[in-house]
């Protein structure tokens, strides 16, 4: 198997790692000071469940890759449609690329058998189809990632906490593609259940992005802050509540009370969201996916979110205006 990670940083570096463990051929391709640690040294991985080092091959070129049977995607959802050059070189007939996202992909209706919206672009995640055109559908293997890591220093992963990358077909069932990907993750330490419906786990992490990750980039909150406060949970949880709705009314059925994901979120403690890790450093954040098409799937839906279409507002406006504005 070989396995090309595009956009290989806290989490995607993390993957390849493991991979490597596999005996996977496993292909990096990052740029900066990152890039030169990890062709000098390897990838350095320090884990509650063990320090290790993989040496993986790592290039900033993908036409020094190749063609590959999986390209793992540890790129932001906005930087999908612009991808294409770094994407096309990896690409062979039948290369499928994993989707490492947060949030709604923009496969979301692709194969959703006997749904009004099957076949609907979102045009928050796939504006104009800029994404489609570069990532087929037919390749996207879908992944929700249940894992936390930091680049520590270049070359340096310090994994926090998870290892679960849930992987499933856009149109369901379980394909020889999945299972063969996920045996190969397994044996590198990590969980890769394969399910049948992976839209139920996407809405079931996506409750707790669309409310935790905009609240905090608005507050500059942890998580455990948004939990103690007592407004800024009651806010959590009508978000949650509306999310549910809108899951509901594309078909799936994500299986965990609010109190239960609320209480989930307020016991990783005082950690940052990404959305805010990127507010700080200075970068866009990544909100069409995590919020912007949930309150697209709203109105398409008929479904009533004037929370999520609130806060939607707000931290788009935080967007426009920069962090240090």
């Amino acid at each position: 198997m070989k396995v090309a990670v595009l956009g290989a940083g806290a989490i995607g570096a993390y993957v390849g790692a493991a991979l490597c463990r596999a005996d996977v051929e496993v292909h990096l391709i990052a740029r900066g000071p990152h890039l030169a640690a990890m062709r000098r040294d390897g990838v350095r991985v320090l884990s509650p469940r063990g320090d290790f080092t993989a040496a993986p091959q790592v290039t900033d070129d993908p036409a020094e890759v190749g063609e590959a049977d999986y390209v793992f995607l540890g790129l932001k959802a906005h930087s999908y449609a612009t991808a294409g050059p770094l994407l096309k070189p990896l690409l062979g007939a039948d290369t499928a690329v994993v989707a490492a996202q947060n949030g709604i992909p923009w496969w979301y209706f692709h194969g959703l058998k006997g749904h009004q919206l099957e076949g609907t672009r979102i045009e928050a995640v796939d504006p104009g189809g800029s994404v489609s055109e570069v990532l087929d559908v037919e390749r996207a293997i879908g992944c929700v990632v249940y894992c936390s890591t930091v680049i520590e220093r270049p070359g340096v992963i310090r994994h926090l906490e998870g290892t679960r990358f849930s992987l499933g077909e856009p149109e369901g069932g379980i394909s020889e593609r999945c299972v063969r990907l996920s045996e190969a993750m397994i044996a590198g330490g990590l969980k890769a259940p394969v399910e049948p419906n992976l839209r139920d786990d996407i809405w079931i992490k996506l409750m707790g992005n669309v409310a935790f990750n905009p609240l905090s980039a608005l507050t500059r909150a942890t998580m455990a802050q948004i939990c103690e406060h007592d407004d800024t949970r009651e806010l959590v949880a009508t978000m949650m509540t509306e999310a549910i709705e809108i899951a509901r009314a594309t078909g799936c059925e994500p299986r965990i009370s609010v109190e239960k994901r609320i209480d989930g979120a307020h016991r990783v403690g005082h950690h940052k969201t990404s959305m805010l890790q990127d507010l700080e450093a200075g970068k866009s954040l990544e909100i069409d996916a995590i919020i912007g098409a949930v309150v697209e799937l709203a109105e398409l839906t008929g479904v009533g979110a004037p929370a999520l279409k609130h806060v939607h507002a707000a931290v788009g406006l935080l967007n426009r205006i920069g962090a240090n504005a």
